[in-house]
């Protein structure tokens, strides 16, 4: 008979990625958003962008950087979740959010953000928090104006030629602000 407990039973624990990281984080990032395993879960943007979606410098650089963080989500030391903090002034921008696509829709993606938030606040004393998203993805802003997120309708070009955020299946990708108030 098999004692062992269920994979979940472990609580979920948050910490800053450190460099030797950046092997487990690029691949847990990728699934959630390219390729065949990201069709798993319902963050893909497989049809929208072929392509890496981030690649090793591009996580070193997030966790490098002055005022930045990448918080990585674990049970029993196994990365489930990340996501980027970087302090702007009275605002947090929160990015390069992941979530293992075989664990969407299960509610981590919920407890993730209320704890970047949580933490974005008492950490750095902000207002906001600022995100970016792709106009298109209307199901994933929805999700997000779920969680208190608006739509601001200030849109910035998406950077196509550069391959390091994805090769662009359209030309009419622009990413949109999403603004929530964390004062309330």
């Amino acid at each position: 008979m098999d004692t062992a407990p269920p994979r979940d039973s472990g609580e979920l624990t948050y910490r800053d990625a450190v460099a030797d990281d950046v092997p487990v984080l690029v691949p847990l990032i990728e699934s959630a958003y390219r390729g065949e395993s990201s069709r798993t879960g319902w963050t893909t943007e497989a049809d929208l962008l072929h392509g890496q979606r981030t690649d090793p410098e591009g996580v070193l650089a997030v966790i490098r950087a002055p005022g930045s963080r990448l918080m990585v989500v674990e049970r029993d030391g196994e990365p489930l979740a990340c996501c980027q903090l970087e302090h702007r002034g009275d605002a947090a921008y929160f990015g390069m959010f992941a979530v293992r696509p075989d664990l969407q829709g299960g509610g981590l993606g919920r407890r993730v953000i209320a704890e970047a938030e949580r933490s974005a606040r008492e950490t750095w004393g902000v207002r906001e928090m600022h995100m970016t998203v792709i106009s298109l993805r209307e199901e994933l802003i929805a999700w997000y104006e779920r969680r208190g997120y608006r739509r601001t309708g200030q849109l910035s070009p998406f950077p196509y030629g550069d391959e390091r955020f994805g090769i662009p299946q359209r030309d009419d990708l622009v990413f949109e602000l999403l603004v929530k108030d964390l004062t309330g």
